[in-house]
């Protein structure tokens, strides 16, 4: 099992007053912990400093008490509420996929990818659709936590459903950590061992 940790994360905009606060969580690789909290408070940003999207923070984010290697592939990864914006318009989504890694067959139909859709653009399939790709981009082997951003927001109910299950037995059965990150505390509740309140956590 490993350990996650963000410690005393504190974070403002170009020097303006900030937006987190000595914002401390831990998650295990075998737990699905909730944050939830009102859109705009911060929590994205949180989302992007502990996969390394964002670098000019103050605090710690460790795996077993290590900074966590962002050389080569990163072992956090962030799946978007937009998966369109993370995706290069000018490839088919096969290359988007293979960028990541190969999956396998049987994992491509858990999450319902159809194989035409591999050769279509991005801008030809719906939400629903490139959300499967991102989360199937971000389930490489290598992969120890994934922090879900709103994953499903965009998604009809029965799809939001069925990406859940599949996203959950996966990493259940491969010892992958998830930080669910919603405004939805019906989801969470269902879905997480845990949950954690955005505004409890940052010291504002």
């Amino acid at each position: 099992m490993m350990e996650l940790k963000a410690e005393n994360i504190s974070f403002s905009y170009h020097k303006k007053k900030p937006i987190l606060k000595d914002i401390s969580l831990s998650l295990n690789s075998n737990q699905i912990i909730g944050l939830i909290g009102d859109s705009g408070s911060g929590k994205s940003t949180l989302c992007k400093i502990i996969s390394g999207y964002i670098t000019n923070y103050t605090g710690e984010v460790t795996i077993d008490g290590n900074p966590v290697n962002r050389n080569g592939y990163d072992p956090i990864q962030l799946i978007f509420q937009h998966p369109e914006k993370t995706m290069n318009p000018k490839w088919k989504m096969e290359k988007v996929l293979r960028e990541s890694w190969i999956p396998p067959q049987d994992l491509k139909d858990t999450f319902g990818l159809k194989d035409n859709w591999l050769t279509r653009w991005p801008s030809e399939l719906s939400g629903g659709e490139l959300q499967r790709f991102s989360i199937l981009r971000a389930l490489n082997p290598h992969t120890k936590f994934i922090i879900a951003d709103e994953i499903s927001t965009m998604l009809d109910a029965v799809t939001q459903v069925q990406i859940w299950e599949a996203l959950i037995k996966h990493c259940k059965a491969n010892d992958i950590g998830i930080l669910a990150v919603s405004h939805d505390k019906d989801l969470l509740d269902v879905i997480c061992d845990d949950i954690l309140y955005f505004k409890e956590l940052n010291h504002l």
